[in-house]
């Protein structure tokens, strides 16, 4: 009875049309030594082409490519398995580019990742770029294209697991968000090996790479957000369009977050936790850890901050106007997402956490300078 059962099960399976796979993405793996070079010359900061006071938190990122947030998005279902543990998927536009999907709405991850690249990209930080949407239509989506695509991958049964997928069907998951990665070439020795936090220590000033200052604004806008989640896997090593060199080295890499979903929390998109997580470890040494975090920090490990980090810190910060922040905790989903309680529906208390955090940064004597914290190898 269990045979017959099984073989029913194939049989229709077999019967059932499942989409065509996609290539999936990939990146030329590149020897130790060349990663090191580009770790060392790579940069953390461009100076923001528009003045952050004037950084548009409501609308999707400008482009020729982009769309108003109303709009709902038509494509078709592309087999890539994604990676991490957000159901996400890779879509087909018309155009034939190839987007990803971040659907659910009692994911937080939605949300806290279109604040928290919007916030960056304002700042300067290199992030990719995110899109609220009315919709996505996902012609031949099976109805849950994130558990099927871990079937599939686990079990290499792509029949079995796509079972009811038609291609002509169209699955709709309304307010979906869908990420554009910035254009370029991974710089990676290893897969999906991106960046640790530790590595910064690495990125060489004298040698074209990021001053401290800049490194140590990044670390300080890091832990506003309480970006615990932070393995490699969530940072790239990027070699932008038109900086390939000749001998494949890069002229102008960037270090860049790639992943940040876990954030406003550490529980993701929570206030009231937020609010109590500290800017300093130790404040009389201007020294950050986010050793009370998850993962006990990950690779992000106790550091000191240099006075110069944390003036350009503020400097960047101290631009933003409450009523930009309050847009933008509105318009990213923050303060429409379903599991709120109390004030955290609220756009302004989440912008007076946000100055409180900032208001720390600026209290407290001057931290040692670049050169001191250099010299004595910290």
């Amino acid at each position: 009875m269990k045979r017959r059962a099984a073989l029913a099960l194939l049989a229709l399976a077999a019967g059932c049309h499942s989409p065509e796979p996609a290539a999936p993405s990939s990146s030329s793996l590149v020897p130790a030594a060349v990663r090191e070079e580009a770790l060392a010359t790579a940069r953390v900061w461009r100076r923001p082409a528009t003045p952050i006071a004037q950084a548009n938190f409501r609308d999707n990122p400008a482009g020729p490519s982009s769309f108003p947030v109303t709009t709902e998005i038509a494509c078709r279902f592309t087999m890539e398995l994604p990676s991490g543990t957000t159901p996400k998927f890779y879509c087909a536009l018309d155009s034939g580019e190839v987007v990803k999907v971040k659907y659910g709405r009692s994911n937080p991850e939605l949300a806290a990742e279109v604040a928290a690249t919007r916030l960056l990209d304002a700042l300067g930080f290199p992030v990719d770029h995110m899109y609220v949407t009315a919709s996505v239509r996902c012609r031949g989506c099976p109805p849950f294209p994130f558990t099927a695509l871990q079937c599939v991958a686990r079990t290499g049964m792509k029949s079995a697991c796509l079972v009811g997928t038609d291609a002509d069907h169209v699955v709709i998951f309304p307010g979906a968000v869908i990420e554009r990665r910035l254009p370029g070439r991974r710089i990676e020795s290893s897969t999906d090996q991106g960046w640790s936090w530790f590595e910064l220590d690495r990125v060489d000033p004298s040698r074209g790479g990021s001053p401290r200052a800049e490194i140590d604004a990044l670390r300080l806008v890091a832990m506003l957000l309480a970006h615990w989640d932070n393995k490699g896997a969530n940072q790239r090593l990027l070699c932008p369009e038109g900086q390939d060199r000749d001998d494949g080295s890069c002229a102008a890499p960037l270090l860049m977050v790639q992943d940040l979903g876990a954030t406003f929390g550490p529980l993701k998109i929570d206030l009231h936790n937020w609010r109590t997580v500290q800017m300093w470890e130790d404040r009389a040494a201007c020294r950050v850890s986010m050793k009370a975090l998850p993962f006990d920090g990950a690779t992000f490990p106790a550091h000191r901050v240099s006075e110069e980090g944390r003036q350009l810190a503020l400097s960047l910060l101290r631009q933003l106007t409450w009523a930009q922040l309050a847009t933008l905790f509105e318009h990213s989903g923050v303060t429409r997402f379903d599991h709120l309680v109390g004030d955290a529906h609220d756009a302004n208390a989440w912008v007076a956490a946000f100055m409180a955090k900032v208001d720390l940064l600026s209290e407290g004597p001057a931290c040692a300078s670049a050169a001191e914290l250099t010299a004595r190898g910290e």
